[in-house]
């Protein structure tokens, strides 16, 4: 049974059957997905926006991140968008550093994580209802924020440290 078929989000009630055979109820998210963006400027240099999230109330951290706007839409080509859109710079490198679900108990999202490089000056373009500030900080000020709780947002937390796992992986010995 569907219950919400919002612009976003579509919230679903099944239901399902259990392994021993007995039903129970599911209500869950389809959600279109998403991909979220470490920039990495030569200089180690990264950024984050910072901006109101109405449900939870309150002003977070985030990695530059938007949702799937097409059935099909390549991941990556969402990443080069977000990134331009949300912080008017633009890379000519991406690095795949993993998807994952943030949600498994009631959403099908997946969140698709990737390392920009090689990145110049492009166009800022929010849309109507986005308001974010872009700062610029050390790549290591931001995974550190991360791991002391002062970067909420599970999907930035897990951008970073994808982020710091994958340099410290290619960093020659």
């Amino acid at each position: 049974e569907q219950l919400v078929d919002g612009a976003l989000l579509k919230v679903y009630r099944d239901q399902a059957e259990m392994p021993d055979g007995s039903t129970a109820v599911r209500e869950w998210i389809d959600h279109p997905g998403a991909s979220a963006i470490v920039p990495l400027f030569e200089d180690g240099q990264t950024i984050l926006v910072r901006q109101f999230r109405y449900p939870p109330r309150r002003v977070f951290w985030e990695v530059p991140a938007g949702k799937l706007d097409a059935e099909g839409e390549p991941p990556e080509v969402v990443a080069a968008r977000e990134l331009e859109e949300e912080t008017g710079w633009r890379a000519h490198r991406f690095d795949h550093l993993g998807s994952s679900y943030p949600c498994i108990g009631y959403s099908n999202e997946v969140i698709h994580f990737y390392l920009a490089r090689e990145l110049e000056q492009g166009q800022r373009a929010l849309e109507d209802h986005e308001f974010m500030d872009v700062e610029m900080m050390p790549l290591t000020k931001a995974v550190a924020m991360a791991r002391q709780g002062k970067i909420m947002d599970m999907k930035s937390v897990a951008a970073l440290l994808y982020a710091a796992a994958h340099l410290n992986d290619t960093a020659p010995s």
